[in-house]
């Protein structure tokens, strides 16, 4: 299947945000990445807030199509179970630059934090209501523990071991509870 010009807009302009960053968003940027004019970015996009708010909804579907891959079959068709797992296989990945400073940046902002509060909410274990409930409590460790999986070559500044990751992964799945 050929790729839309607006998708192959997104994915330029994806790749402009890990390689330099979200203020280096720009028309002209994104327009040279893509190798369209201008014009024909602003034919997709009439603003930069619209090319942003659609650079934020490529990557929260680009980051549920993996997690729908590690299911394995669609979110309708899963238990908490398997849609908790699959957010531990995702998260194993690690975050992309243009993941983590879109989250980051725009966590605070409503209609951007929408698609990624959406995801997180329907595959990530909930916050508990009851601290008193162990597997509640276990499966929300779990849960932040994959955040921090997803996050650490940022914060830490350096790749973990794939032998590492492939261990805190299957130690994380082996914690996570059953339906």
């Amino acid at each position: 299947m050929r790729q839309s010009n607006r998708d192959s807009i997104l994915d330029a302009a994806i790749r402009v945000t890990n390689r330099d960053g979200i203020r280096a968003v720009t028309f002209d940027s994104v327009a040279a990445e893509a190798g369209v004019t201008r014009g024909g970015l602003v034919y997709h996009f009439q603003s930069r807030e619209a090319l942003i708010q659609g650079i934020n909804e490529q990557l929260a579907a680009q980051w549920e199509a993996v997690l729908v891959g590690h299911a394995g079959k669609p979110f309708e068709q899963t238990t908490a179970t398997e849609r908790h797992r699959a957010y531990i296989l995702a998260s194993s990945h690690g975050a992309t630059r243009a993941e983590l400073l879109f989250l980051l940046e725009f966590a605070h902002d409503p209609a951007l934090a929408a698609p990624w509060d959406r995801i997180i909410d329907a595959w990530a274990a909930p916050d508990p209501t009851d601290p008193d409930d162990a597997q509640a409590m276990a499966n929300f460790i779990v849960r932040l523990a994959s955040d921090g999986l997803w996050a650490h070559d940022y914060i830490a500044n350096r790749r973990m071991p794939p032998a590492v990751k492939r261990r805190v992964t299957a130690a994380l799945a082996k914690m996570l509870g059953s339906d």
